[in-house]
C-alpha cells in the first residue's frame, strides 16, 4: 500500500489559548506520519527564551515580528522539503494580517479548534506561563478580538472534548490522502 500525498500540505491548527493546539498537533502528526511543528516552541528555540520572557523583555510587537519570521521559515522548509506537516499555531498568529496572508498564499489549511470560553477559562486558569492571560475580563476581551480571525478558518472542530475525539473529528473531515493498493 502507498499513500498518495500529492503536493505538500500545510495543515495548521488555530484557536484560542487552551484550545489544545499543541496536544492535538502532536497527536494528529503522529497519526498521519507527518512532522509536527509547534510555532511557539520554534520561537522559543530561535530566541533562547520562553514566550513569557520574550513578552516581558522585548514586548508584544517584537514577539509578533519573531513569530512572523518563524512562520515564514516553517512554511519555506515545508515547501522546500515537499513534505506535508502539521503546524500548531500560536493563539494570536492568525490575528496578524501578514501571517494570515502568508498562510493563504502557500495553500495552508486552517482548522479552528473551537472551545467554549468557559472551558478555555477553566483550562487556562491553572497555567501560569500565558503572557496574555492576566484576568478573566482581559481574557474574554482578547477572545472576542480574535474570534473573527478564527472564523476565517477552512474547518472548525469542537476541541472541548478529549484529544482523541478532536483527532477523530479532524480525520473525519475528508481532507487527507487515501491509502491506495
Amino acid at each position: 500500500m502507498a499513500i498518495d500525498h500529492g503536493p505538500a500540505k500545510l495543515l495548521c491548527l488555530t484557536g484560542f489559548m487552551g484550545s489544545g493546539k499543541s496536544t492535538a498537533g502532536r497527536l494528529l502528526a503522529r497519526q498521519l506520519g507527518w512532522p509536527h511543528v509547534d510555532l511557539d516552541t520554534s520561537i522559543e528555540e530561535a530566541v533562547g527564551l520562553e514566550i513569557p520572557q520574550i513578552f516581558a523583555r522585548q514586548g508584544e510587537p517584537e514577539f509578533r515580528r519573531i513569530e512572523h519570521d518563524q512562520l515564514l521559515r516553517v512554511i519555506g522548509e515545508t515547501l522546500e522539503s515537499r513534505r506535508s506537516r502539521v503546524i500548531s499555531l500560536g493563539g494570536g498568529t492568525t490575528a496578524q494580517p501578514q501571517n494570515l496572508a502568508a498562510l493563504r498564499e502557500n495553500g495552508s489549511l486552517l482548522i479552528w479548534l473551537e472551545c467554549p470560553i468557559e472551558k478555555l477559562l477553566a483550562r487556562c486558569a491553572q497555567i501560569t506561563n500565558r503572557p496574555l492571560f492576566r484576568d478573566e475580563a482581559s481574557f474574554r476581551k482578547l477572545y472576542r478580538q480574535r474570534l473573527p480571525f478564527y472564523q476565517l478558518s477552512d474547518y472548525r472542530v469542537d476541541s472541548s472534548a478529549e484529544p482523541v475525539s478532536v483527532i477523530e473529528q479532524i480525520l473525519a473531515l475528508g481532507i487527507f490522502p487515501k491509502v491506495t493498493a
